[in-house]
Parts: structure tokens; C-alpha cells; sequence
């Protein structure tokens, strides 16, 4: 089964060699899953030619805002309609889970909340999971069709699905403590507040759901529940 990967940014520059990019990072988070990955570098206006050029889809996390003036926003926008049209498996992570929600209706803002970052408890049916979370902006208005699996205080609506083939996800199950530590070194400082890049410091090492999102996502992938 053909995933296309849409990469919608990049990883910092000095923690690519360490980490690959982020379609690298995802392929090993699904390695196994008998997947074979293409990526679309979309943020550098590289894209399919259309909706069936995977048997799947998965859009990536950025620094960039959905709502931001890029020539590519539109054109992705365009591309996640058909492939929704098409009922071809989609999963989004972060600014994934956020374009989807926007192209399909809904509204995505920078929250006036302000930041998660780090470790981050969610409520996902009647689980709690544990993952890495680095976001500003929030789907703020839902879409129409939309369904709310999973959130918490701060975010309340960080899981979504749509139907049977659409499954997003605020946070990143991709990010493991080291590369949250390597973000927090090069993207977090003067940018996020001191206090919350701190205490996601002290957190970073607890156990998370990485692995158990893996499985999510691969079902969905499969046409099988996320659930």
C-alpha cells in the first residue's frame, strides 16, 4: 500500500542530519505496517498529480499557519477535498489536523490561549494518552461532518474523524523526547514562554502513546477503526 506523504515543513535545519526530515520520521514511526512512502514537498510546491496517486495520504506538522497567505495553502486545500471525495484514507498531524479541518470548513485560529508544548495528557475515549504537543494555533470551529474523539482543557478538540476514511491529530506522536528537546533548543526560545519550554523540559522523559497512535494510524490507513 502507497502512502503519499504531504510535507508541509521541514525540520530545523541542524537536527536534520540527526533525525531525517519529517517524512523520515513518520516512515519509521510506520515501519513494518507494509507500507511503501512518496513524499510531496508541497510547502515547496511539489504536489501529486491528484488524489489518486497514493492508496493513502498523510499531512505532516509545519511552523507555518493554515490561515497564512501561501501560494501552496490553496492548492493543498484543493487536494485534501478530493482526496475526502474520493474516500481515500487521510491522516493529519498538528498543521495536518489543522489544514484538513479548514478545507473542509472549519476554522483554525492562533489560540489566545497560548502554547502546549512538551508532554501533554489528552482524553481519547476512556483513555488518557500521553503525547508530545507544539502548537500555538487550534481548530477553533469545527467543520461540518466532523467528530470530536478526543481533547482537554486546553484543546478540546485534538482528535478528529470524519466518516470512515479521515482521522487528525493535534498533537505529534512523531516526536520522541529527544527531538522535543532539540525544538525546544532551536525553536522555543524567545518564541515560547520560558516557563513552558522549562517545565517541558523537566517532563521530557515520561512515557508516552507514541507507539499506540502508530497503530491508530496504520488502521486507518487500512480502512479499518482508529478507535
Amino acid at each position: 500500500m502507497k502512502i503519499g506523504i504531504l510535507l508541509t515543513g521541514h525540520a530545523p535545519d541542524n537536527m536534520v542530519q540527526d533525525t531525517g526530515d519529517y517524512d523520515h520520521i513518520f516512515a519509521e514511526m510506520l515501519a513494518g505496517q507494509g507500507f511503501e512512502f512518496e513524499t510531496f514537498a508541497v510547502v515547496d510546491n511539489q504536489f501529486p498529480d491528484g488524489a489518486d496517486a497514493a492508496d493513502g495520504w498523510l499531512i505532516t506538522g509545519s511552523k507555518h499557519g493554515a490561515y497564512e497567505d501561501h501560494p501552496w495553502i490553496q492548492p493543498l486545500e484543493a487536494l485534501i477535498r478530493d482526496i475526502a471525495a474520493e474516500k481515500r484514507p487521510l491522516v493529519g498531524i498538528c498543521f495536518g489536523h489543522q489544514i484538513i479541518a479548514q478545507a473542509l470548513g472549519g476554522k483554525v485560529e492562533k489560540f489566545e490561549g497560548g502554547w502546549a508544548v512538551g508532554r501533554t495528557d489528552y482524553r481519547v475515549g476512556d483513555q488518557t494518552l500521553s503525547l508530545n504537543a507544539w502548537h500555538q494555533d487550534q481548530v477553533v470551529e469545527l467543520p461540518p461532518g466532523a467528530r470530536v474523539l478526543g481533547g482537554n482543557d486546553f484543546c478540546k478538540y485534538a482528535v478528529l474523524e470524519y466518516g470512515d476514511t479521515i482521522w487528525t491529530l493535534q498533537p505529534h506522536p512523531e516526536f520522541n523526547a529527544t527531538f522535543v528537546d532539540g525544538l525546544i533548543r532551536t525553536r522555543g526560545r524567545g518564541v515560547v514562554p520560558d516557563d513552558l519550554l522549562d517545565a517541558a523540559t523537566a517532563n521530557l522523559n515520561g512515557p508516552n502513546n507514541n507507539r499506540d497512535i502508530a497503530v491508530k494510524m496504520a488502521a486507518v490507513f487500512k480502512g479499518k477503526p482508529a478507535q
